[in-house]
């Protein structure tokens, strides 16, 4: 892995960040089925293949980062030599003693390098700091490269939102204490 320094966002990094290509590609998604019977309802969500790779755009406008950094508790950035390749967003103001991640990205050629992991538990260790108990990360259901990092590092799930983004797409989140 290059060496990487993370610190806080300042506002020239700002403009870096939204240049950075927020899209994923997957083979796969998770597929939530709702299941009601005799005044019973659930959700099953089960990992689909897809018949091709598709490219799957972030369910938030990039060009919104630079309005909402400064109303969330915290941006984490994800630096090498002086260039951002990377970033977390956090606020910790919805849940009480929970941090939130709402959004997660590395530049396309630092990708599966340990830059998302390094990012996550910085955010990990910010959470610690502003005495959290919990972290919480949303994230929509067609991005697997997201879900299977989140199982990875020891995150369960927890939830889902239908229709939660602009886009319509469904949130998942999961969670893990601290």
């Amino acid at each position: 892995m290059p060496q990487i320094q993370i610190r806080p966002a300042v506002a020239a990094d700002l403009p870096l960040l939204m240049a950075i290509d927020h899209a994923v590609e997957t083979d796969y998604v998770w597929q939530m089925e709702v299941l009601a019977e005799e005044g019973q309802m659930g959700a099953i969500f089960r990992e689909v293949r897809l018949p091709r790779t598709v490219t799957i755009s972030s369910p938030r406008p990039a060009a919104a980062l630079n309005d909402d950094w400064s109303r969330r508790s915290g941006l984490l950035v994800a630096v090498i030599g002086k260039e951002p390749v990377g970033y977390v967003r956090l606020t910790d103001k919805v849940v009480p003693r929970t941090a939130w991640v709402t959004g997660l990205a590395v530049a396309s050629r630092y990708r599966r390098q340990g830059m998302a992991t390094a990012l996550l538990l910085a955010a990990q260790g910010w959470a610690l700091e502003r005495k959290n108990s919990s972290i919480l990360l949303e994230m929509s259901s067609k991005n697997v490269p997201a879900i299977r990092l989140a199982q990875k590092l020891g995150y369960e799930f927890c939830g889902y939102n239908d229709r939660y983004y602009e886009n319509r797409d469904i949130a998942l989140f999961f969670g893990r204490a601290l």
